[in-house]
């Protein structure tokens, strides 16, 4: 998994939660008690849906995604941020990362809970917070695609230098996680390493209802 991340800028997990787990998560839907913030995405011109960022303390199990993907995936982050001539690194605990963030303002949680409807979709983006950055993130479908729902694949649009975008549609198996760079990524060249730009978004959904979790490891100001 982690050489098809770096190879290809996105990797798909097996099933990390069980069906009974990603109905407690869109069970929490409706609880406005576990969030801090619920975006309607039309008005905006986001896309059509809404989504809603937890507040701290998150709940168990989200906290515990974060904390147990989060140092796997710090040696890729360093590796990439050594590529691209970036000056930054990340320590190898989650914890130690948020005081990061903290000491440059961004304290709220960013993990999110996301919600499409018949008509929904996603506009292709990048999840940016501040000037500190995590360049990986995940996202879990929490739904079942053919019974709860139908279209919505996850959409990864990569931009390379002087040539034409290429374009990925992912169908995502409920309870897996697809890992994917959140706005840049190194690919190899010739003559070393130059930077991609990476969007992602979600297809129109056809018909039902689709929810999924978001991972994003930097906090928001």
């Amino acid at each position: 998994m982690e050489s098809t991340l770096e190879a290809q800028g996105f990797a798909i997990t097996p099933q990390l939660l069980s069906p009974s787990e990603c109905e407690r998560l869109v069970a929490l839907y409706n609880d406005d008690r576990h969030f801090r913030k619920r975006i309607v995405m039309g008005p905006l011109r986001f896309g059509e849906g809404e989504y809603k960022y937890f507040e701290a303390p998150l709940p168990g199990l989200v906290g515990e995604l974060r904390d147990s993907l989060y140092p796997r995936l710090a040696p890729v982050a360093n590796r990439w941020a050594l590529a691209m001539r970036q000056n930054s690194s990340f320590p190898p605990a989650l914890g130690d990362f948020l005081e990061r963030c903290a000491a440059a303002g961004q304290i709220k949680p960013t993990p999110l809970l996301l919600r499409y409807g018949p008509g929904g979709y996603n506009c292709l983006h990048q999840d940016l917070y501040g000037e500190i950055a995590f360049p990986i993130q995940a996202t879990i479908v929490l739904s079942r695609r053919g019974i709860d729902y139908d279209g919505g694949d996850f959409l990864l649009v990569e931009q390379r230098p002087r040539a034409q975008s290429r374009g990925h549609a992912i169908d995502l198996e409920q309870g897996c996680a697809i890992l994917f760079a959140n706005a840049h990524r190194p690919v190899a060249s010739a003559r070393g390493f130059y930077r991609v730009n990476m969007r992602h978004g979600v297809s129109t959904i056809c018909c039902g209802q689709r929810l999924s979790l978001g991972i994003i490891f930097h906090n928001a100001k």
